[in-house]
């Protein structure tokens, strides 16, 4: 066994002797010991019941005959860090979480893992770490949050964000805010629409690093997510028995499948960052253009919120994740070779059934042709940028309009808020990159209170969007502004194009001019200039290659 480096021999003595304190005997150290991962924490909902989770988890590997040894992840909350400094340290914590769970596991001795996350920027961080180590690994999730129900409607923390702007607007009263707040978000679980933290908990599915249902199965339906945990702790000693690691599952046609998946529910844009950092782990290139390619040939089959009305409940109530699998196979668009956890991509889809084609659309009559996510290039964005097409309205697909500049989301969010934006504009958020951030910050607050203020605007920037954002709301613009790309040249009153159905970001200055102001460009002080964020931003590399750290 692996664990035996901390086990076995004379020269052990001491190592066993610091388990004996723990109250592990002789009998638990014959077994092979796992790690079990658990980023419980108190401030976030999809985490704050995350210790069932793990004790299920237990269960299962230990009746399966392994220790459970538990260890803890840290975890940020993308909505309560949303909108102030701490925002910059959401993206970053990722690299901080993959960290953390190589060096206790290799310092542990571990066998396997079974990886506990929930939300945001936990999900990939765990699974940067499974493919970094490639030992056995399980990941199981905490599921979704049940929608709230607010004046005879869903509702969810988009709708909590929008307020600000309603209520800047004078659409919505103090009270009627207040019994927003306190209704949209009724217990634990990752935010209840199709949000960051949701699509990767799903495509976790798809990877086939997580057993069906990891991504829709709610929170709040206990039962079921701790009978999912127990066998997520019995699948990982199967692993470990058949020695099936991480990298066997995470081939390129696994990330083939979860882009598939990914453009058919129109899931969040940070996927691109993510999946690609995934890959890099897993000694895999995914290349921009690969997004788009994929996107192109995938009919966009489910609209869940924050571009729909339905929710991560009625999703799972549709048949959930495998359902949509079998759908988009029904075009060849799925490897059914690819392996998972639990076998083959084909043996868990084979029997699954689309239960509510209100919420899973036939391939043959989508709600559009075209997948969710389309990768745009011009001379904005010669590295490429990325923008959630589902959530963009159609008729603000190909949109024209007259910058506005801003050096950060705050500076962006004040002018919104005070009235400054128009429709016909395009706001530019810019220096908010992975180095100028730093850590490339969520824009939620100012497309939520454009949203609420009912502007008809565009935003680019340098930045990142919330999965619950929407609206044409391009990101990810590479090279970003502190690397003196195009985007750091733009004026007010330049004419910028956004034209998502031909991929085109385009800026209506001519080479010459771009050139004279480049020549006249001066990089900026960094904004933080000590501690984690410091070193993350001289390390990060650019959003076009997942934003992660040279090595």
């Amino acid at each position: 066994m692996r664990s035996d480096i901390v086990k076995k021999g004379a020269t052990r003595c001491a190592h066993r002797s610091l388990f004996h304190a723990n109250g592990y005997g002789e009998e638990d150290l014959k077994k092979p010991l796992i790690g079990i991962c658990n980023s419980f924490n108190e401030i976030i909902p999809g985490h704050i019941h995350l210790r069932e989770i793990a004790e299920a988890a237990k269960l299962g590997v230990a009746a399966a005959g392994g220790t459970p040894l538990e260890f803890p992840a840290i975890g940020v909350c993308d909505g309560i860090a949303m909108g102030h400094t701490g925002m910059k340290y959401s993206l970053a914590s990722r690299e901080l979480i993959a960290d953390s769970i190589e060096a206790v596991t290799m310092a542990s001795g571990f066998d396997a893992l079974v990886l506990i996350p929930n939300c945001d920027k936990v999900v990939p961080g765990m699974l940067m770490a499974a493919a970094r180590l490639n030992i056995p690994a399980v990941v199981v999730s905490g599921g979704p949050m049940l929608p709230g129900r607010f004046h005879g409607r869903d509702v969810s923390v988009s709708q909590a964000f929008e307020a600000a702007g309603k209520y800047a607007a004078g659409d919505m009263t103090d009270a009627e805010m207040h019994e927003l707040e306190a209704k949209c978000c009724p217990g634990c679980g990752s935010c209840a629409g199709l949000f960051t933290a949701n699509t990767m908990n799903s495509l976790t599915e798809v990877l086939g690093m997580g057993l069906p249902g990891n991504g829709t199965i709610p929170a709040a339906y206990t039962g079921a997510r701790r009978l999912l945990a127990k066998r997520a702790g019995a699948v990982v000693m199967d692993l470990l028995k058949k020695d099936i690691k991480p990298r066997d599952i995470l081939t390129r046609e696994a990330f083939e499948n979860a882009i598939t998946v990914d453009m058919g529910i129109g899931g969040s844009s940070n996927t691109v960052l993510h999946l690609t950092a995934i890959a890099h782990e897993a000694g895999i290139d995914l290349p921009a253009p690969l997004f788009d390619e994929i996107s192109r040939r995938t009919p966009y089959i489910t609209k869940l919120s924050p571009s729909g009305k339905h929710h991560m409940v009625d999703l799972d109530e549709a048949g959930g994740i495998p359902a949509v699998m079998h759908e988009l196979a029904t075009k060849n668009l799925i490897y059914l070779d690819a392996l998972t956890v639990t076998g083959t991509v084909g043996d868990r889809i084979k029997d699954a059934e689309v239960l509510d084609r209100n919420v899973i659309h036939s391939v043959d009559a989508p709600y559009r042709k075209e997948g969710g996510i389309a990768i745009l290039k011009g001379n904005l964005a010669p590295d490429y940028a990325v923008v959630k097409a589902s959530a963009v309205a159609d008729d603000m697909l190909t949109y024209e309009g007259k910058a506005k500049c801003y050096n950060s989301e705050a500076e962006a969010c004040d002018a919104i808020m005070a009235g400054d934006i128009h429709d016909g504009d395009v706001v530019v958020i810019r220096y908010e990159g992975p180095k100028g951030g730093p850590g490339m910050q969520e824009m939620l607050n100012p497309t939520a209170v454009i949203t609420g203020r009912g502007l008809k605007v565009g935003l680019i920037t340098d930045g990142r969007f919330s999965g619950a954002s929407q609206g044409a709301c391009v990101g990810h613009i590479s090279p970003e502004a502190m690397e003196g790309g195009p985007i750091a040249l733009i004026e007010d009153g330049d004419v910028i194009v956004i034209d998502i159905p031909n991929r085109r970001l385009e800026l209506k200055v001519s080479d010459e001019e771009l050139a004279r102001r480049k020549a006249n460009w001066h990089q900026p002080e960094p904004k933080i200039k000590t501690g984690y964020l410091s070193r993350y931003a001289k390390l990060t590399t650019s959003a076009s290659t997942g934003a992660v750290l040279k090595a």
